[in-house]
């Protein structure tokens, strides 16, 4: 059996589905009547393109929410912003049905295009809103009644996590926590939870408890003098999908991190397992693989030389394969032109320095305009890498950088790029120490992911190659 908040997802898609097949029966037959002349009557759907559109035209809506707006569990959905994308996405879609359908109408003046938009954006609009909001209502309700809830862990169980839990418990209607337990957060705490909920271990046991709770979301309530173990904390549950949410403070809440979903809920900051909406996500894929397919193509002759240059530079493969960690943790093998000797590596991984001795002189320069990358477009073209995303390391480095930057994990849940906002305020890192501050501009890059950073990003990239800034 389905759990519920999966057959709330499937009846908010159902509800999507049945609300287009009313508004275009609507339209239909207001259409019929107005531009034809006819009086009403069921029979005007007796039409063949009616039966073919009935299908169509709504699997088109549903597959233009499912980019554009994403079919995600309902429990956890604004109707304020609902109303809002449901204005925008019935725009776009009417516009899109006007110019590929209605225009093709044959009208007997101008002004009835602006009829036939009109209403069917009437109809569209109010009837898929009115579906979608009793569904929300009923969702809302449920949540608020304790019917539907998420598995909840609390990390912390001192003072500021007895609050909270006091807050939230107080309450009038529920929000959806379904507390599990608790985890102490220092070892050394009075644990004050405990006269409310289970202790369930330590932070060292936070992978086993997600897995054995169902954990679903976590609640960081820790005390200040706990706050150097956020990092180690925060890396933990970036390995697992559970939304995570913080106890701020009085400069989280100036500075606009703190975001509500409900007027009478704690005060949280959010943070959710999706980094960027999935039209974006799809929109930036499609651009990966049109730019890097060009790429090939229009730099094949200057490929040609780069291969001869290379051949004739030292004994050896023209392209280098090395191991690199990607998305999700999974190893692949980033291909690049061969920018140094072959025995360059015979003392173990080490990382390119300035005037790097290990360079041919052909490398060098390569290196330099990094046309030692432009293989990397291979990478991009079978989904290992993208255009923009923090640069791949082999494990040997980032073991090191872990030990020291937990957060690193955080770079695992995108795509790893050819060029990235670190490479680019940074450029090449020489040791860990450089590996650590370009780190933070990785990061920053990942919290704010989005097709217009990654096209400002490419800009300075080619700025970058023009001045000949690279390694």
């Amino acid at each position: 059996m389905l759990p519920k908040r999966w057959i709330g997802i499937l009846v908010y898609l159902v509800g999507d589905f049945i609300a287009a097949m009313v508004a275009w029966t609507l339209f239909f037959l207001a259409r019929k009547i107005y531009m034809e002349n006819n009086p009403f009557s069921w029979k005007l759907l007796d039409d063949s393109n009616f039966y073919y559109a009935i299908v169509i035209i709504p699997i088109a809506w549903v597959l233009l929410y499912t980019i554009f707006d994403s079919y995600k569990d309902i429990y956890r959905i604004s109707r304020m912003s609902t109303i809002f994308k449901t204005l925008f996405l019935s725009l776009v879609g009417v516009l899109v049905i006007f110019f590929a359908i209605l225009l093709n109408d044959w009208i007997w003046a101008y002004e009835a295009y602006y009829w036939l938009a009109m209403v069917l954006f009437l109809l569209h609009f109010f009837t898929t809103l009115i579906f979608r909001m009793t569904i929300l209502t009923v969702a809302a309700n449920q949540l608020k009644a304790g019917k539907v809830g998420y598995n909840t862990l609390i990390i912390g169980g001192n003072k500021t996590a007895v609050d909270l839990y006091q807050e939230i418990a107080s309450l009038k209607d529920r929000i959806g926590y379904k507390f599990k337990g608790f985890v102490d957060s220092n070892g050394s705490s009075t644990n004050e939870l405990l006269d409310h909920l289970d202790l369930l271990g330590k932070i060292e046991d936070i992978p086993k408890i997600i897995k054995e709770q169902e954990i679903e979301e976590v609640i960081i309530a820790i005390e200040t003098s706990d706050h150097k173990k956020l990092k180690g904390i925060l890396s933990t549950l970036y390995d697992y999908n559970v939304v995570i949410k913080i106890i701020p403070d009085m400069y989280d809440i100036l500075l606009g991190s703190v975001k509500m979903n409900h007027v009478y809920g704690a005060v949280l900051i959010e943070i959710y397992p999706e980094i960027m909406p999935l039209w974006q996500r799809l929109v930036k894929r499609i651009m990966d693989i049109v730019a890097s397919v060009l790429g090939l193509l229009l730099l094949s002759p200057l490929l040609l030389y780069i291969i001869i240059r290379v051949r004739l530079s030292s004994n050896g493969p023209i392209f280098y394969w090395q191991e690199r960690i990607g998305l999700h943790g999974t190893p692949f093998y980033i291909v690049k032109f061969r920018s140094m000797y072959t025995d360059a590596e015979n003392a173990g991984p080490q990382l390119s320095q300035d005037n790097d001795a290990r360079c041919t002189p052909w490398g060098a320069v390569m290196r330099k305009w990094r046309l030692d990358e432009l293989p990397q477009f291979w990478n991009v073209i079978k989904g290992e890498m993208s255009l923009v995303g923090p640069r791949p390391e082999r494990r040997f480095f980032i073991d090191q950088i872990v030990e020291q930057a937990p957060h690193y994990k955080q770079l695992l849940k995108v795509r790893p790029g050819i060029t990235s906002w670190g490479q680019v305020k940074y450029g090449y890192a020489s040791n860990v120490e450089e590996m650590l501050q370009r780190l933070r501009y990785d990061i920053l890059y990942i919290e704010n992911m989005s097709l217009i950073l990654d096209i400002k990003i490419l800009m300075y990239t080619v700025l970058t190659i023009v001045q000949g800034r690279g390694k």
